[in-house]
C-alpha cells in the first residue's frame, strides 16, 4: 500500500513539473512574441508621428519656433515659420552685458529664440528642410552625429547652450530617426540664423552701437 502511495506522490509531483515546464515555455515565447510586436518597424508615417511627438514632449517649439504675440500680450507659435530658428530679420535689443559674466542672468529675446549668457550671443537653428538655411541636406547620419556629439554635422562647431543636446542625445537611435523624419516632413522655411558671437564679439558690437 505505502509503495501504491509513494507511486501515486511521485506520478503527481512529475506531472506538476511537467506543467510547470510547458508553462513556462510558452510564457517565454508570449514575451517573446509580444517583444516582437514592440520591436516591429515603424511605417515612415508612423515615424513622423513619433517625430513630432518626441518634438512637441521635449520642448523643441519653445525656443526653435519663432513667435507672435496676442492682443494681451500672450505668446504663440507663429505657425507659418515652425521649426525655423531665430528669424534673421528680427532686429535685437541692446545686450545686458552683465549677462555675459558667470553667475549673473541670462538674457534672452522676447520669443526665446536667441539668448546671451557667459558663452556669448546664441540664436536656435533653422530645423526645417530647406537645403540653404536649413537640414535640407543632412543625412539622416549626420543628424544623429550632431545630437550624439553635440557638433554641427558631428564634427563642425560645438552646439551653443542653451540647447540641451546632453539631454537629447540620451535618446534612442529610433528616436532620433523619427525626429529626423518629421523635421524632413516639414515645409522648408529659407531663414539664414546667424552664427554665435563670442563674448569678446558681443562686447564689441554693444561698444559700437553706444
Amino acid at each position: 500500500m505505502r509503495k501504491q502511495v509513494f507511486l501515486f506522490s511521485g506520478f503527481i509531483i512529475i506531472c506538476f513539473f511537467v506543467f510547470y515546464i510547458v508553462g513556462c515555455t510558452n510564457q517565454s515565447s508570449n514575451e517573446k512574441q509580444e517583444g516582437g510586436m514592440t520591436e516591429k518597424k515603424m511605417s515612415h508615417e508612423e515615424m513622423i508621428k513619433r517625430g513630432n511627438y518626441l518634438m512637441i514632449t521635449s520642448g523643441c517649439h519653445d525656443c526653435h519656433s519663432p513667435k507672435k504675440f496676442g492682443p494681451h500680450g500672450e505668446m504663440m507659435m507663429d505657425s507659418s515659420k515652425l521649426l525655423s530658428g531665430h528669424p534673421a530679420e528680427m532686429p535685437m535689443p541692446p545686450v545686458n552685458l552683465k549677462s555675459l559674466e558667470p553667475g549673473q542672468w541670462m538674457s534672452l529675446s522676447g520669443d526665446l529664440t536667441a539668448f546671451v549668457g557667459p558663452w556669448g550671443l546664441s540664436y536656435t537653428a533653422n530645423l526645417t528642410p530647406d537645403s540653404t538655411s536649413g537640414i535640407g541636406t543632412w543625412s539622416e547620419t549626420q543628424f544623429i552625429n550632431t545630437i550624439r556629439n553635440g557638433k554641427h554635422l558631428g564634427d563642425g562647431r560645438p552646439i551653443m547652450p542653451p540647447m540641451p543636446w546632453q539631454f537629447i542625445a540620451q535618446m534612442t537611435d529610433d528616436d532620433l530617426k523619427a525626429i529626423y523624419a518629421f523635421l524632413k516632413s516639414l515645409p522648408a522655411v529659407k531663414n539664414v540664423v546667424h552664427a554665435p558671437f563670442s563674448p569678446e564679439e558681443v562686447k564689441n558690437m554693444s561698444a559700437t552701437t553706444k
